[in-house]
């Protein structure tokens, strides 16, 4: 069987099970938890930033014109819990584009709209193993987009938002991301004209998937508004109310709104977990037993599901892409703070004496 007829089948097969098992009457139960005191966590932060501070490991990214101006002494980290308390540390307010910490939302916001059972059947959840921009990975597929956190996959994520022009889609897109944020979101026009003038291979990429039938509307057009989405300017305190939006359950900790349902939550952090840090990805999931999502402009995202968003900000990337100082605070933070998903202790231990 073609790699492609095994795909659509794969798609099928997950799709009429999923609609089988939503069709009990089996209530929904939720276990997590919640972060430590408040006091606990802005010393823990205080601690993980004097500590990382001044690693001056990996580089700034310069692929981006606009990207390689930052400052590589940048360091910020801030965490909202789901009851919308806030803390930061350092330049946790400094304004930087989003990157690719977007596709992770916006794959939220068309799963909310078009229901994840569409969006599965164009885009896959399994990792490539290979880096973020690769095309290998897309013809090694049958030109299906193995998932929604490699370029390949954002591009059709972002094909799919609702609309009926240009304008009408970028709109739902950055409604729902500023939705998410709590504020609305503003585009840096530097950093977007900066990449959108070395913008060839994201547009080849938008071009072959539409060759396989798996981007619909124009590949200028789409590549386009996914630049616009990148561009978008945030802070880590932002990406932190984001973060939190998605560890709640979909509601907005901060403004108290609703932008995505709880299955869409649950289906996009599972993505993340598995795909959102490339080909560090089992790595990260190993060391810090959350998902996440970083971004070559040096922020990362990780959601610890029903306590809250922690996010990191520092320009200094390592050879996959991902925030140097950014890794190492976050996992200082998820074993001080016991975030890990995995990590247990014997019922024992924990009875009262």
């Amino acid at each position: 069987m073609p790699q492609t007829e095994r795909n659509e089948a794969r798609a099928q097969l997950h799709v009429s099970g999923r609609d089988t098992e939503l069709q009990t009457d089996l209530p929904r139960e939720v276990s997590t938890g919640s972060l430590p005191n408040a006091e606990r966590v802005a010393a823990l932060m205080q601690q993980a930033h004097d500590q990382f501070a001044s690693l001056d490991d990996g580089a700034v990214a310069d692929y981006i014109p606009s990207l390689g101006t930052a400052d590589p002494a940048l360091f910020g980290l801030a965490i909202v819990g789901v009851h919308g308390d806030a803390r930061a540390v350092g330049d946790a307010d400094h304004l930087f584009s989003i990157q690719s910490i977007s596709k992770a939302f916006v794959f939220a916001l068309v799963c909310e709209a078009l229901g994840h059972e569409q969006v599965w059947r164009a885009i896959g959840v399994n990792n490539t193993g290979l880096p973020f921009n690769s095309v290998m990975a897309l013809e090694l597929n049958g030109g299906r987009p193995m998932n929604p956190m490699v370029n390949a996959g954002a591009l059709a994520t972002t094909a799919l938002a609702p609309g009926e022009t240009a304008v009408s889609r970028w709109a739902f897109i950055r409604d729902g991301l500023s939705a998410f944020a709590g504020r609305e979101l503003e585009i840096d026009t530097v950093v977007y004209e900066s990449e959108a003038a070395a913008n060839h291979r994201n547009q080849a990429i938008a071009r072959l998937l539409q060759s396989y039938g798996h981007l619909p509307g124009d590949p200028i057009e789409v590549t386009d508004i996914y630049t616009m989405q990148c561009s978008l300017l945030v802070s880590a305190r932002d990406l932190a109310v984001m973060a939190a939006t998605l560890a709640d359950g979909g509601v907005n900790p901060v403004t108290g709104r609703r932008v995505v349902g709880e299955e869409v939550c649950a289906d996009t952090l599972a993505v993340m977990a598995t795909t959102g840090l490339y080909e560090m990805s089992g790595e990260w999931l190993f060391e810090v037993g959350m998902p996440g999502k970083s971004g070559v402009s040096g922020g990362i995202i990780t959601i610890a599901p029903g306590k809250g968003g922690l996010a990191t900000y520092s320009p200094r990337l390592d050879a996959a892409g991902n925030s140097v100082r950014g890794q190492s605070a976050t996992r200082f933070l998820s074993k001080a703070l016991g975030l890990n998903l995995f990590a247990s202790r014997p019922a024992s231990e924990s009875l009262p004496s």
